[in-house]
């Protein structure tokens, strides 16, 4: 199991995610000049911090793994 500054960073990365993904689809219900502004740069900020997310968590699975734990 993940544990310890793992877990942590697991979490933010996630939270890091969410945090743009709202703000991606706030920008699109509300439309306007923020939206055709910003709206493909966040996309792209987004896939970015999944792909980040997806690589911290199959580290930290593999260093458990390699660590019995």
């Amino acid at each position: 199991m993940v544990q310890g500054p793992l877990l942590y960073l697991i979490a933010f990365a996630c939270l890091a995610v969410l945090v743009v993904l709202l703000i991606g689809v706030g920008g699109f219900a509300k439309g306007g000049d923020f939206n055709r502004k910003y709206a493909n740069k966040i996309m792209r900020l987004r896939i970015l911090l999944q792909f980040i997310a997806v690589i911290i968590i199959v580290a930290a699975v593999w260093i458990a793994r390699q660590t019995g734990g």
